[in-house]
């Protein structure tokens, strides 16, 4: 399945976003996932929803700042509130055809989508 990306841009900080991802096949039973990249940085773990269960995890600096959900077709959303200057990165989508616990590693995905760059100004 591919993966791509959209919904990023310039913002200011205390702004929201909503970012999108659509696949070009249906991802029910998939989990999903949203990583980001800053400039110079590793690609780090943003939140995932699991296949099946639907449950929901978020890296700490993000929680009850950003949502995850699906619409178990094709879509996969990122729902960001509260923005700040350090969530300024490049986001990418990413799906794998079952649950890992070592969700939060971004070498165990190998679908990604092209990422979309999304900018906080303070």
């Amino acid at each position: 399945v591919q993966l791509q990306a959209s919904g990023g841009g310039l913002v200011q900080a205390g702004g929201s976003l909503r970012l999108s991802c659509a696949a070009s096949g249906l991802l029910t039973g998939y989990s999903l996932g949203w990583f980001r990249q800053a400039p110079g940085k590793d690609r780090e773990f943003v939140a995932a929803v699991r296949g099946g269960n639907n449950a929901k995890y978020f890296a700490g600096s993000v929680k009850g700042r950003f949502t995850i959900s699906r619409d178990y077709k094709n879509m996969l959303y990122l729902e960001m509130k509260s923005l700040q200057p350090e969530d300024t990165a490049v986001y990418y989508c990413t799906a794998r055809p079952n649950w890992t616990t070592d969700y939060r590693n971004p070498g165990q995905y190998n679908n990604w989508g092209q990422g979309t760059l999304v900018t906080v100004s303070s």
